[in-house]
């Protein structure tokens, strides 16, 4: 069948068209995987990527710079994430920057942040390695979350076992809830302490008083010694006169026994005296005919008594005694 010339032309725009559409999604397709971009690639190594993908944005400070290339599984704790960085971002990114995976916003699709690290560095370089740094996932949270209720429960429970334990009155303080004697007597006790605290200032005001007057008053024997220094000075002076006398009486003392050593072993009138028996026998004799002689003294003046001659003269003294005696009374 032979196509018209309108037809024709349909066609061919269409084609046009067609090859149009295609040609804009491609070249949007390789912005997007930049493909038409010179690029470098670092890597990151990860322990959980969080739902990451090929093709997924990288980000550094919040603008787009490249896109995840590949994803490796390393080992059971290591993954590494290859991407593609465009080349004029080389100017601005260092070795110590911190590579981190999130969200794009709340429910997008995950992303690769790469953040500026502290301090100077070097600028980074095609296959370099940064540090990454793992944030705590949804799944993480939500585990968290759900030891933190179930601790809460068990927490809640004991709590109203404890409340119901003390509402019943067991333990000592369900006692003191519940107990009205003892409560009276916790209160008593309580003001007692204060009134104890209240003499004990009392007290100590009372000390401090004392102290002070101590300290001010040069009356009080204690007030001068602390507060006078010449008499501090004259104590001292009787202090040290009384040091002096007691070694004084120390060297007398040491005389008297040297005296009384001598008087043992000498040869004096005391060591004749004391050691001398036939001195001694001597004085003895001597003193029993002066008590001989005092006895037949007596009997002489008791025979004049009862003589005549004498008797009047007797009675007389005895008469003049008495009288003495009463005018004494």
């Amino acid at each position: 069948m032979k196509q018209t010339k309108p037809q024709k032309l349909r066609l061919g725009l269409f084609v046009i068209i067609g090859t149009m559409l295609f040609i804009t999604a491609i070249y949007f397709i390789g912005q997007r995987q930049n493909m038409f971009n010179k690029t470098f690639v670092i890597s990151a190594y990860f322990q959980n990527v969080n739902g990451l993908q090929r093709g997924n944005n990288v980000r550094y400070s919040g603008i787009d710079i490249g896109t995840v290339n590949d994803i490796i599984m390393v080992n059971d704790s290591s993954i590494q994430v290859t991407m593609n960085i465009q080349e004029k971002i080389i100017t601005h990114l260092k070795k110590n920057a911190i590579a981190t995976i999130g969200s794009d916003g709340l429910v997008g699709n995950m992303i690769v942040n790469i953040v500026p690290g502290q301090g100077d560095s070097e600028l980074i370089s095609n296959g370099d390695v940064i540090v990454s740094y793992s944030k705590i996932g949804a799944d993480d949270i939500l585990s968290t979350l759900s030891v933190g209720s179930e601790n809460a429960a068990i927490l809640t429970s004991d709590l109203l076992k404890i409340t119901t334990a003390m509402l019943e009155g067991k333990g000592t303080v369900g006692l003191l809830l519940n107990d009205t004697i003892m409560a009276q007597d916790l209160k008593q006790s309580v003001n007692n302490l204060k009134l104890a605290s209240k003499g004990a200032s009392y007290t100590i005001n009372e000390l401090n008083d004392v102290i002070t007057s101590i300290k001010t008053n040069d009356d009080t024997v204690l007030g001068m010694l602390l507060n006078d220094s010449i008499s501090g000075h004259k104590l001292k002076s009787v202090i040290s006169n009384l040091e002096l006398s007691s070694q004084e009486i120390e060297r007398m003392l040491v005389d008297i026994n040297t005296v009384v050593d001598e008087f043992h072993s000498g040869e004096g009138a005391y060591n004749y005296i004391v050691k001398d028996t036939t001195l001694v026998n001597s004085l003895k004799s001597t003193l029993d005919n002066i008590n001989q002689g005092t006895d037949k003294f007596n009997q002489n003046m008791e025979a004049l008594k009862h003589n005549f001659l004498f008797r009047g003269y007797f009675r007389k003294l005895e008469r003049q005694e008495k009288k003495t005696e009463k005018d004494t009374q």
